[in-house]
């Protein structure tokens, strides 16, 4: 399976923000998913799989506890979890993968767009600011 760095692409800097201290309530669920991925003791939870930027979350009931656990509610489930992943559908922050059960993909430029409106992404997800050259 394809990680985003065996593609060659990395993620920006500000996809990975520094990590709420736990129990926090300051942390958005795309930001969590992110946490989650990168470590490698949840791999069996959730990983990287296929296209750049698309996940799998191989245990959802588990993804649903540690999400719960982490905004303090115990009662939070898996049903729970996608509404709010449907969420940023609308948004195109994420969307469903097609025909792949429990198999998100990542819009970066939109969340460029939606954290950062003044910073434009180019081919290749180099960051481009308005005004300053890129080439030499």
């Amino acid at each position: 399976m394809k990680t985003p760095a065996d593609t060659g692409f990395a993620f920006p800097d500000w996809a990975y923000k520094p990590e709420s201290s736990p129990g926090s309530r300051q942390i958005q669920l795309w930001h969590f998913i992110l946490e989650l991925l990168r470590k490698e003791e949840y791999q069996g939870v959730i990983a990287w799989q296929g296209d750049y930027g698309e996940f799998v979350i191989k245990d959802p009931d588990e993804v649903a506890r540690l999400w719960g656990v982490r905004k303090c509610k115990p009662q939070m489930n898996y049903d729970k979890l996608s509404r709010a992943l449907r969420y940023y559908y609308n948004k195109r922050i994420l969307h469903k993968t097609k025909g792949k059960r429990f198999t998100y993909k990542f819009n970066f430029n939109k969340l460029v767009l939606v954290n950062y409106p003044f910073i434009d992404v180019g081919l290749a997800g180099e960051v481009c600011r308005p005004g300053v050259s890129q080439r030499p």
